[in-house]
């Protein structure tokens, strides 16, 4: 793996809409419902316990988050890089600093739900299936 030197990676609080666009539309996440309405991307950075983004040169190209309660538990959330660089590292290195952080608050459980194809990724950075578990979600 081959991560470049240029990226830098770091917690923010607010971040460009138009960026988190393009990388929402990049993964495939992008709903043509949402651009009617695109200030809920604005309530994800300031809502989320942390928000991660990875830059290069000033833009960012990829970008994680955590909810939590920053007590006890926590899930990552979105881990987003742009095609372009992808396989380089940067992925985990941003959930790396997402666990770090919740780490420096004490949170002990730190869950997610991956796409399918990712468990390899994120077995390397050590996390694994959870047995006798399944994921749900409500459908209306």
């Amino acid at each position: 793996m081959n991560e470049p030197d240029d990226i830098e990676i770091k917690k923010i609080k607010s971040a460009d809409r138009d960026d988190i666009i393009r990388l929402y539309k990049d993964a495939g996440w992008w709903k043509p419902e949402y651009d009617d309405n695109t200030v809920f991307i604005d309530k994800i950075v300031e809502n989320s316990a942390c928000f991660i983004g990875a830059f290069k040169n000033g833009k960012m190209i990829g970008m994680g988050r955590a909810l939590s309660d920053n007590a006890s538990d926590a899930y990552i959330h979105d881990v987003i890089v742009l095609n372009v660089y992808r396989k380089k590292g940067i992925g985990g290195r941003i959930v790396k600093t997402v666990v770090e952080y919740l780490k420096t608050k004490n949170v002990d459980w730190i869950g997610l739900i991956g796409r399918p194809g990712t468990e390899e990724f994120y077995r390397k950075i050590g996390f694994s299936k959870m047995k006798d578990f399944i994921p749900m979600i409500l459908r209306d």
